[in-house]
């Protein structure tokens, strides 16, 4: 995003960019942009919580006029509980990969070859 607001902004457009993801955002340089330290995926505040994800939009669209360099401005706003363990788990639940193309269940399996035949079921030509 932040490349994009950089092209908007040459155009004589501000632009902010919301974020989750401080160290990515900072690699793109964007000409201003407000950081929530939230888990990624809520970067506009808790799901529900329409006070905050107002107040969060309020301060992205003020920023053009708040933020007098460019920059990456923190949010005061704190997610309501811990949520940083969790998302650090060292554990790593996704199912395991393999070098070949792998189907979730045998129905998957019985149905791609349904549609595209036992040579090509798997996408590979």
């Amino acid at each position: 995003m932040g490349l994009i607001a950089r092209a908007i902004e040459a155009s004589g457009v501000a632009t902010t960019t919301l974020t989750s993801a401080w160290s990515i955002t900072a690699s793109a340089n964007p000409p201003r942009a407000l950081y929530t330290d939230f888990p990624l995926g809520h970067t506009a505040g808790v799901p529900g919580d329409r006070d905050m994800q107002r107040a969060i939009a309020h301060a992205a669209l003020e920023a053009p006029w708040t933020m007098t360099e460019p920059g990456i401005a923190v949010s005061p706003h704190q997610w309501p509980e811990e949520w940083r363990t969790e998302a650090r788990d060292p554990i790593d639940h996704r199912t395991p990969r393999h070098d070949a193309p792998q189907y979730q269940s045998d129905a998957d399996r019985a149905a791609a070859i349904a549609a595209h035949g036992e040579e090509t079921a798997c996408g590979c030509e």
